[in-house]
């Protein structure tokens, strides 16, 4: 029997069609993908009452407490219901992202090879976001949807003048301007990492804890990573409803 490997920052190589690399986060983010798939075709499927109950009352009163928090950041409803279904994508799949990575077979289960002269084992599922690319992935999509809604709602004009100042009339403005520029583009570093971070300690944390003391002492870190799963979950739709927010205030 070969050794385990301990978690890289990268994902492994399960398998190729053709010179496309499948590796175990893409094959958990799938799993993610068709979970939330079946959840909508079996809400499509049903059929809802006039006065809730059971399920429906747990969802309406989950959506809705969602989405009156939500409003009490952004200010009004108007944009709440623009931001909303966006942020809440977001939300329901990083965190049942975060709890899939928390079941067992993942970074457990895997094939045996050949690493540099020692058979070592390559897990075939591994939690989405203990990937960098991943979460880089998700940035990039948080970020640029920022700026499609600032430009949506404030016009190239407005939105653009937050960045753009004429340094003959205004060099402080200007100045300020580029530094906004920057911030925006450091946005996808910081979201990135935050979230890369927390999954990825929490990941070795578990390993480390069930080679030391298996069965029993890891349970109680199982409970701390749902929270911090559900916090990191909330966490990333927060801050980027607030950008959102930032993004779609015009400038005075």
């Amino acid at each position: 029997m070969g050794e385990f490997i301990p978690p890289t920052l990268a994902s492994e190589t399960i398998a190729h069609i053709g010179s496309f690399e499948i590796r175990n986060t893409l094959i958990a983010s799938t799993m993610t993908i068709v979970f939330w798939l079946v959840i909508a075709l079996l809400i499509r499927r049903r059929k809802y009452a006039m006065v809730p109950g059971g399920i429906q009352n747990l969802a309406e009163v989950l959506i809705g407490g969602f989405f009156n928090f939500f409003e009490g950041i952004v200010g009004e409803e108007k944009n709440t219901r623009k931001f909303f279904p966006l942020v809440m994508t977001i939300f329901f799949f990083v965190i049942i992202s975060n709890w899939m990575g928390l079941l067992p077979g993942f970074g457990s289960i895997g094939i045996w090879e050949m690493h540099e002269g020692r058979e070592v084992l390559v897990p075939i599922l591994r939690s989405t976001y203990a990937d960098i690319n991943m979460t880089l992935a998700l940035a990039l999509i948080s970020v640029t949807s920022i700026q499609i809604f600032g430009f949506a709602l404030l016009g190239l004009k407005g939105y653009g003048g937050k960045f753009f100042v004429n340094p003959f009339k205004d060099f402080v403005g200007c100045f300020v301007g580029l530094l906004e520029l920057v911030s925006e583009l450091s946005k996808m570093i910081s979201f990135s990492f935050r979230l890369f971070g927390n999954i990825f300690a929490g990941e070795v944390l578990l390993l480390v804890i069930s080679f030391l003391v298996p069965y029993i002492a890891p349970l109680p870190f199982y409970g701390l990573e749902l929270f911090v799963g559900f916090i990191q979950a909330l966490v990333f739709a927060f801050l980027t409803l607030v950008f959102l927010k930032i993004a779609t205030t015009a400038h005075h």
